[in-house]
């Protein structure tokens, strides 16, 4: 397979620089492949699993949550909101954050505050979905 440049960038860092065979991108209109020579193409990002192959044949999975890819002249970019490799995730500590979110959302007084630890609370259960990939 032919080889072209993937960036994946999060607010903290560059995630990964260089050449891949392909990446699958989770985008809020469903998954798509990229291969060399794809279609130009501009999606948002649901949180999910981003699957790439380099091109020395090792896959990698990162869990990204929200953000943009952009696809251009053998490019793809992704700029994600949160980006974390799924072996870099620790199960037992995202459990404790899960119950502890689920109490934060039980004992919300205002809406406001109910509505962010309710927000927070399906993030921290889309990455736990996402090791189960």
């Amino acid at each position: 397979m032919a080889a072209f440049h993937f960036d994946l960038v999060s607010p903290e860092r560059l995630l990964f620089s260089g050449a891949v065979e392909s990446v699958v991108v989770p985008s809020v209109e469903g998954e798509f492949m990229v291969l060399k020579d794809h279609a130009p193409v501009m999606a948002m990002l649901k949180p999910g699993v981003v699957h790439f192959e380099d091109d020395k044949g090792g896959k990698r999975n990162l869990f990204v949550r929200g953000g943009f890819a952009d696809v251009a002249n053998n490019v793809l970019t992704i700029l994600a909101e949160q980006a974390i490799a799924l072996e870099d995730l620790d199960t037992a500590a995202l459990d404790l954050e899960i119950k502890n979110a689920e109490e934060d959302v039980a004992d919300a007084k205002a809406e406001d505050t109910r509505q962010r630890a309710a927000e927070r609370l399906e993030q921290l259960r889309e990455v736990k979905t996402a090791l189960k990939l």
